[in-house]
């Protein structure tokens, strides 16, 4: 019995390690065949807010009157991915922090005036009490619309077109993913610093 312990713990010492891009990519990369492969269905996350808004609110909306149902498995992938993600976190997490290049910090720190580093993001960006200026309601609420707006007037998210898209030769998919780096690289470079 102890050494069934012993190789779970070298399991899990084994998963909690940070993975590199060409093992983490190919696999995230290879959801998108075994869909097609197992199901006929086609990898998309935004999607799924939709199913729920025709689910919860159908109002009469017409956007929101077909058979969400026919869609019920994207729900309960969009589920198992945020359990699968809290778990992750929780049971795999990896003990130390979050490696960011000290240029990166430094740019932060000179450029945006941010100062605490001890999250995922930045808190000065991305907490809730930040509704209390107006750079927050710019990041959080307007920024949190546009994105929404824009997923749904492009078709879809970016992991959807970049990962389903184009792993299916889609045009619209290229043309989206490259709209999606422009975008990224005016707001980085433009948008940010006016805001600060």
């Amino acid at each position: 019995m102890p050494g069934v312990f012993l190789n779970l713990n070298l399991v899990l010492d084994f998963l909690r390690q940070p993975w590199p891009w060409y093992v983490a990519g190919p696999l995230i990369g290879l959801t998108v065949p075994a869909l097609l492969l197992i199901g006929n269905k086609a990898l998309g996350i935004s999607s799924s807010l939709r199913h729920m808004c025709a689910a919860c609110l159908p109002a009469g909306i017409p956007f929101l009157r077909y058979n969400w149902r026919a869609e019920s498995w994207n729900l309960f992938f969009v589920l198992g991915i945020t359990i699968g993600g809290f778990l992750g976190y929780r049971v795999l997490g990896h003990p130390a922090a979050i490696a960011i290049s000290a240029a990166t910090v430094h740019d932060l720190k000179t450029q945006l005036h941010l100062t605490d580093f001890t999250g995922l993001l930045p808190r000065e960006l991305f907490a809730l009490d930040n509704l209390g200026s107006w750079r927050g309601w710019v990041f959080l609420v307007l920024g949190g619309f546009l994105v929404g707006f824009g997923t749904r007037y492009a078709g879809g998210c970016t992991s959807g077109h970049a990962i389903s898209g184009l792993s299916n030769l889609q045009w619209v998919s290229l043309v989206a993913v490259i709209g999606f780096f422009v975008g990224g690289l005016v707001m980085t470079w433009l948008v940010y610093p006016l805001l600060f």
